[in-house]
């Protein structure tokens, strides 16, 4: 039931525009939602009706404590208000896209300066821009574009770029500090103006035409480029005529892929909507002068909330992420948003006038929120809507795919429970040293990065010969006991399984190896008590010494013949993917391990010495033997170095006098007079 003091509330709401919080009974901030009418928004949550809206009220009557309300001056200010308290307390029913990710822009411009003396500097590389995929876009007088609904999207659309436009794809230390071109200006793909002298203008102009490829506004730049290229030939500069013509092409190319779906010139994204229960689907339709120029779709699970608020939030946060310039000199601080002129929305969302007006501040201009009921735009929104049925259906269809799979897998390696959780451990090691476990992770099919573990393995430092340190089996074990004994509890009970659910039992463990590793592994399960964990070993394909072929097999507890992967298995490819990819992430783990062991220096050693502090000692006094044999005068000259340094250094490398050395008696032996 709803709280005495809750219905209390509802009677004394303010009929202003604002935001209104929902708390659970310990004070936490469960929901954040804005509107024009406190009153009616609010109550509305209270009254009975129909429809996805009443999804919301069950989670209220079990979990609603108190409600909070803040007044606003108008709809705009309870729109930028929503946004930062969502951001503040992160409650747990408001929308979040891309797991709370800032979405993928590309930003055009150099590298920005750090601080204002920095920014007066003369800077070479100012008058370069290039290229780069960023996350968190910022007001430093570049310009950018997007958001791009997902990484793979950016980084091809900035392949094309770099690969018919040339500009400089170096970073700022690289340009400043080259001697002589590097392969981009081989393969013509820069002009090099780091060491060759290049004419800025046309490198402005190439910059321009990026712009104005990434806006959409390919008619105008096929245009100018059409035109350039015949000034060009005519000038018979065939050279810079021909990278006219490739750029062309390329635009064309890009233009045939794009539907023409209005005949007037009006930029506008379109919003679609499906939803099936708690699960949401959302299409984007990009349209760029009349043509459809990308569809990106967004999936939401356990969006309990009304459709309108979905809505709301989407818009708030794809739009919210997307910076393209700032505004004139004198106004650097103002960021303006990459917004189109309209976007046709599926229904209305609350406070609409205030989205609309703080979407314009951003923009630089008016965007309009229309909700057609009549013309062309009624087609566009259908077919937004129809997209968003259409992604549903197709990831709807993958699950099911992915539980087929896992159903089958279950049944081939007879599994008591359904594979659900898979983990996969890889011992990776370089002759012997750096040597490293990995644990991959594959959730429901799909691979799950943030369960990710690796492990430095211990035992190899106290081993002596090489066999010992080329021993695979004994850093599984280490490995594989380090892993089980989390799932128990910290202190060592065996009786109770843990409660942290990064380190939960898998339903499957799978071993890279043959018939041993499989032993090594059911053995350290047996030392600790866990009999019921399902394991097997994958191991890889290879040949025997008459030539014959063994393909990846899977070794099973008590069964003395491996399953074979088959083509027509593809259950079992599930493993093969996870294997391969603890592979891949052993191997890093392990360069990320031999780096850190090639670049330690005795300095990192000596507790209460900073970096800054190790790095000016190596630029002024020299190697460690001179910093050994520096008196404390020496090193208190060291520019960033204070006593505390020296007292630290002297306390773990004490001073010694050089020892005496006896010179030996030349030739024999002889008695001295």
């Amino acid at each position: 039931m709803i709280p005495d003091a809750v219905v209390q509330k509802l009677d004394g709401l303010p009929a202003q525009p604002g935001v209104y919080l929902f708390k659970d009974k310990k004070g936490v901030v469960l929901y954040v939602g804005k509107a024009k009418s406190l009153r009616a928004r609010v109550r509305s949550y209270f009254q009975d009706a129909t429809g996805d809206r009443r999804a919301f009220i069950p989670l209220l009557q079990h979990l609603l404590g108190d409600i909070e309300t803040i007044v606003a001056a108008n709809e705009k200010e309870a729109t930028i208000l929503e946004n930062n308290l969502i951001k503040e307390h992160r409650p747990r029913y408001n929308v979040k896209l891309r797991d709370d990710k800032d979405f993928i822009t590309i930003r055009l411009g150099s590298a920005p300066r750090k601080s204002p003396a920095e920014s007066m500097g003369v800077n070479r590389a100012d008058e370069w821009p290039r290229l780069q995929v960023v996350r968190r876009p910022t007001p430093d007088g570049a310009r950018y574009f997007g958001p791009y609904h997902s990484a793979t999207s950016a980084r091809r659309t900035l392949h094309l770029v770099n690969k018919h436009f040339q500009l400089r794809t170096c970073s700022d230390v690289e340009f400043a500090s080259r001697k002589r071109p590097c392969l981009q200006f081989q393969i013509k793909r820069c002009p090099a103006p780091c060491v060759l002298p290049v004419d800025s203008a046309w490198y402005a102009e190439q910059a321009d035409a990026v712009a104005k490829f990434l806006e959409g506004r390919h008619d105008e730049l096929s245009r100018e480029l059409d035109a350039k290229m015949k000034a060009a030939a005519r000038e018979m500069r065939f050279e810079l005529a021909a990278v006219y013509r490739d750029q062309l092409r390329a635009i064309e190319k890009v233009r045939e892929e794009q539907r023409v779906v209005t005949v007037d010139d009006v930029d506008r994204d379109v919003v679609g909507f499906y939803r099936e229960g708690e699960l949401v689907e959302i299409a984007l339709l990009h349209v760029r002068a009349g043509k459809l120029a990308d569809v990106g779709t967004y999936s939401i699970k356990q969006a309990e909330i009304p459709d309108d608020e979905i809505i709301a939030a989407f818009l708030a946060q794809h739009y919210g992420a997307s910076l393209v310039r700032s505004r004139h000199e004198g106004e650097a601080d103002a960021p303006v948003a990459l917004l189109p002129d309209e976007i046709i929305l599926p229904c209305e969302p609350e406070a609409l006038a205030g989205i609309a007006e703080w979407l314009a501040d951003r923009a630089g201009h008016r965007v309009a929120l229309l909700l057609p009921k009549r013309g062309h735009r009624v087609d566009l929104l259908a077919m937004a809507n129809d997209n968003a049925r259409h992604s549903f259906g197709e990831k709807q269809r993958q699950a099911d795919d992915i539980q087929d799979r896992l159903r089958d897998l279950q049944q081939r390696l007879r599994l008591p429970v359904l594979p659900r959780r898979i983990e996969c451990c890889d011992i990776s090691h370089l002759g012997g040293s750096d040597t490293v476990g990995a644990i991959v992770t594959m959730t429901d099919g799909q691979l799950d990065k943030k369960h990710y573990r690796s492990f430095n393995v211990r035992g190899v430092a106290r081993r002596e010969s090489a066999a010992d340190l080329n021993d695979d089996y004994g850093s599984m074990y280490e490995v594989l006991a380090r892993r089980f004994r989390r799932i128990l509890e910290p202190d060592g009970d065996t009786t109770r399984p843990s409660s942290d659910s990064g380190w939960d039992a898998p339903d499957l463990f799978v071993v890279d190896g043959g018939r041993g590793h499989l032993a090594v592994a059911l053995a350290v399960a047996h030392d600790l008590g866990l009999h019921d964990l399902a394991m097997v070993a994958l191991a890889k394909e290879r040949e025997n010494l008459v030539g014959e072929a063994f393909v990846d097999r899977v070794y099973v507890p008590g069964q003395r013949n491996p399953i074979p992967l088959k083509s027509t298995t593809t259950s079992l490819f599930l493993l093969a993917r996870l294997r391969d990819e603890a592979h891949r992430f052993s191997n890093r783990a392990r360069m990320r391990t031999g780096k850190a062991r090639r670049l330690h220096s005795p300095l990192d050693d000596v507790k209460g010495l900073g970096p800054k502090a190790k790095k000016s000692l190596q630029r002024h006094v020299g190697n460690l033997a001179a910093i050994r044999a520096a008196d404390d005068a020496t090193l208190l000259a060291v520019p960033g170095v204070a006593a505390r340094h020296v007292k630290a250094l002297r306390a773990a490398w004490p001073k010694q006098e050089p020892p005496t050395v006896e010179m030996p008696t030349v030739g024999t032996n002889r008695q001295r007079s």
